[in-house]
């Protein structure tokens, strides 16, 4: 296997421990008055993992192999950075109010400021460039295409759990919020 791919499925392995790690830390809040997940972060977690190890095991092939390493391995890396700062960014602008699982907490409020004005979901597009970071810098067209088609269902489907439990808690106001955002990228979708 290539040293450039070994590295690759090192710090993919490194950011899903860092996010396991966080999911931990969220798990000993206390101040969690009720949950609306159903499954929702076992599928994405699930179909994330199916993700890795199908673009993983093509990457370590020839077969869909773009021979310009260098070229999307860079841009693999600028992807990657891109995703990681709007995710770090959208947990910190939700502070006491982010959770890993869709989850209410005491004294909740509807976020509206930062990347939450305009996108409803920031941080699942973070992790979602994140990925397709990783994937691009593997250097492998059918490794890309299988890391997308694996986890986008999950994140569509963590959305509409979310979105419909934020409207059970918030009403109208999250109504409001809908017609105003976008649910990942302002102005298309």
């Amino acid at each position: 296997m290539d040293t450039k791919l070994k590295i690759i499925i090192i710090f993919s392995f490194v950011y899903l421990t860092i996010e396991n790690l966080i999911n931990e830390r969220q798990k000993r809040k206390e101040n969690i008055v009720i949950s609306g997940d159903k499954g929702s972060i076992w599928v994405t977690i699930t179909l994330i993992i199916i993700g890795n190890l199908l673009s993983f095991s093509i990457a370590a092939t020839n077969i869909g192999r773009i021979y310009y390493w260098e070229t999307f391995l860079l841009i693999g890396i600028i992807f990657t950075t891109i995703g990681l700062i709007i995710r770090i960014g959208s947990i910190m602008t939700l502070k006491d109010f982010y959770t890993y699982t869709v989850t209410k907490i005491e004294k909740h409020e509807l976020v509206e400021t930062g990347l939450y004005k305009r996108i409803r979901h920031p941080a699942y597009l973070g992790q979602l460039i994140v990925f397709i970071g990783i994937s691009i810098s593997t250097s492998n067209w059918l490794s890309i295409v299988l890391m997308i088609a694996s986890i986008l269902p999950g994140y569509m489907y963590r959305i509409k759990v979310e979105e419909s439990f934020m409207v059970e808690h918030f009403g109208q106001r999250y109504l409001d919020y809908q017609k105003r955002t976008k649910r990942w990228i302002p102005g298309i979708i």
